[in-house]
């Protein structure tokens, strides 16, 4: 049976789920019934009326509906999250049924697991015994295990009743792994003679001959959530992956299709871990089981270890990882943001679908800082090497999946990240009205995949990175602008833009005061990356005579820092709220017609195009980056600034002759 969403507004809908519609029009080739899933209102099943927008109309009073069965369905708060998949309506076979945005926030808001956690932990101290539980508490987010759910959903580990939890194999696992790589640093071992010697003492051999090194010493159980006040649903959340930009393998280039995925995942959970010893284990391997568990914890599980997920430490410490650059931030603007907070349906007469419409959910993010080092990173090293080695040398540093799956030597969290103030309306004056703001300490350690002989050069490649990613854009929503105020306008945002401010006083993140200064000193930190990145590449580096890559013309252009990039810094007067750089940008000589050129400004509607201009807001000065500046209208642009500044307050970056 394939069930449908409701068709067009206006034309009758049929009330009952098992009536079914016309299956033609006038003028259409006949198409198979399909049944139509229809909500009543005022059923309280997180539908609503449509209030217009989204280019559609409001009135139509049938928004999707997530259930097979009655609209009125209601999941008992104690029923697991497979309760909600077991009603989630089959997959539209002509386009993605986005009813599984709102039935993830359903089951992360509706949820309520307390009292049975209460009693899945509750067994774990009286299986494990006085003093062989300790409590671990995520620093950020965490997805262990799972698999595809209805419509490609990722799911992390549920039990057999739905409850999330980490396996206790995982837990086995971790403590495995941890002992294998100690036995391989202290003692020079290959993988394989750690982990045959670490089985047979510890974790169980089966291909030995003796009986007594056959099995573990150590039991691990399941650890379950503990129920918290904030959160009775175990941790769990709605999370969101979005792939935006990939390899072309057949023209080694890079395509860019942003594709939101929302998935679950726990957030700032604390688990009860449980172990306990068999008749052959004695205190001491006990007692080393536990820390090799304690360790492999805190360095990370599950997914995405790299990007802050995963991370787990015992009640009341701090991680002590192998952190090698850290730098206190603000960030201002437009925000990170996680997801979309689902609100209601809108119907998209354009596209002739139903959406779903929702409140962006700000939240410090690790992963944006490390996609925004990605992008950086393949922006600088593709004007100097060919794309096929700075593919491979991208995965090696933050991970790939393909063409090979490595984990990369790089990993990204955040400290103390917390939103400060989400955008509000502005004032009758415009003078008051405070912007987003986000904050956090930006750790970049080591991951147990990096090389020793390389960490110098990683460090050097990342900390310089660092240091042009803040000086280059933003983060987040509108990275591609600095902030700046829109509090004459009559619609939100009432914001623009991302700025990303160092909050430090440490020598490094000093700046110039003026323009020649700063110039000089983005050229240091450029060599020094460049110089870095040819000791990782394990060749020399020319960026004197940087490549060309691909052909620029008015309406294409390769985002690189390559022979037709221009990287200038310029000082002038701000104009209707606006930085210089950017009131020249949005000048009405650059116009099309009443329009933003989309080849200079890019565009959001009619097929996504990112635009092809960067500019950061320094306050004494903007740094402006363009992609094929040797083509209109992004050369008149360049033309423009240049004319328009005073000479002393303007300079070239880049090229750098």
């Amino acid at each position: 049976m394939v069930f449908d969403r409701p068709k067009r507004p206006g034309k009758p809908q049929p009330n009952p789920a098992t009536s079914r519609p016309n299956p033609t029009t006038e003028g259409s080739n006949p198409k198979p019934e399909k049944k139509v899933i229809t909500i009543r209102a005022g059923s309280g099943n997180g539908g609503s009326r449509p209030s217009g927008g989204g280019g559609g109309n409001g009135g139509n009073s049938n928004p999707p509906s997530p259930w097979l069965i009655d609209p009125g369905f209601q999941p008992d708060p104690s029923a697991s999250f497979v309760e909600y998949l077991r009603w989630m309506r089959s997959p539209d076979s002509d386009h993605k049924d986005p009813t599984k945005v709102q039935i993830l926030q359903m089951a992360e808001e509706q949820g309520n697991y307390r009292d049975r956690l209460l009693q899945l932990t509750e067994r774990t101290k009286q299986i494990a015994g006085e003093g062989n539980t300790f409590q671990v508490k995520c620093l950020w987010r965490i997805r262990v295990g799972g698999h595809r759910g209805p419509e490609s959903i990722l799911l992390p580990a549920f039990d057999a009743l739905g409850m999330p939890y980490i396996p206790a194999s995982t837990l086995r696992g971790v403590a495995r792994t941890q002992a294998i790589r100690e036995l391989m640093e202290q003692e020079k071992l290959s993988w394989k003679q750690a982990e045959e010697r670490v089985s047979r003492q510890y974790f169980g051999f089966l291909d030995s001959t003796k009986s007594e090194e056959r099995s573990g010493k150590v039991v691990f159980l399941d650890a379950y959530p503990l129920p918290q006040k904030s959160s009775n649903n175990g941790g769990l959340a709605v999370d969101m992956a979005n792939n935006i930009w990939s390899w072309d393998a057949s023209r080694s280039d890079l395509n860019y299709s942003p594709n939101p995925s929302p998935f679950l995942s726990l957030a700032d959970v604390v688990f009860l871990i449980g172990i306990r010893r068999t008749r052959t284990c004695d205190d001491a391997t006990l007692d080393q089981v536990k820390q090799w568990l304690i360790e492999g914890l805190q360095a990370g599980i599950g997914s995405q270890v790299n990007t802050g997920y995963g991370s787990l430490v015992r009640a009341g410490a701090s991680s002590s990882e192998d952190t090698f650059f850290s730098v206190e931030f603000t960030l201002q603007g437009q925000l990170i943001h996680g997801r979309q907070r689902f609100t209601q349906w809108n119907w998209n007469s354009g596209r002739n679908v139903w959406q779903t419409r929702g409140i962006p959910d700000a939240e410090v993010r690790p992963v944006a800082f490390k996609s925004m080092m990605r992008y950086w990173f393949r922006v600088f090293a593709r004007g100097v090497l060919p794309s096929r080695e700075v593919q491979r040398l991208e995965g090696n540093l933050f991970g790939s999946i393909s063409p090979t799956q490595e984990r990369g030597w790089l990993t990204v969290r955040i400290a103390d990240g917390q939103v400060v103030q989400q955008e509000a309306r502005p004032t009758a004056q415009g003078k008051d009205d405070p912007c987003g703001e986000q904050a956090g300490k930006l750790l970049l350690s080591y991951s147990s995949e990096a090389f020793s002989a390389q960490k110098q050069h990683i460090e050097a490649l990342c900390a310089n990175l660092t240091w042009m990613m803040f000086h280059l854009g933003g983060l987040g929503q509108g990275a591609r602008r600095p902030c700046y105020s829109r509090s004459t306008r009559e619609r939100a945002p009432w914001w623009r833009g991302s700025t990303l401010i160092p909050e430090t006083d440490d020598a490094f993140w000093k700046l110039p005061n003026n323009v020649q200064g700063f110039q000089e000193r983005f050229r240091q930190r450029l060599n020094a990356f460049y110089e870095a990145l040819g000791h990782l590449a394990d060749r020399p580096i020319s960026p004197q005579r940087p490549l060309e890559v691909g052909q620029v013309r008015s309406d294409r252009w390769p985002e690189a820092v390559d022979t037709n990039c221009r990287i200038l810094v310029c000082r002038g007067e701000e104009d209707f709220g606006k930085p210089y750089a950017l009131a020249v940008l949005h000048h009405r000589d650059l116009k099309r017609g009443q329009n933003y050129d989309a080849n200079l400004c890019g565009q959001v509607h009619g097929g996504v195009k990112p635009s092809p201009v960067w500019i950061a807001d320094l306050e004494e000065y903007q740094v402006v980056t363009v992609f094929g500046a040797t083509q209109n209208p992004r050369k008149q642009y360049v033309d423009e600034l240049r004319q328009r500044t005073d000479r002393n307050n303007f300079a070239q970056i880049w090229p750098l002759q």
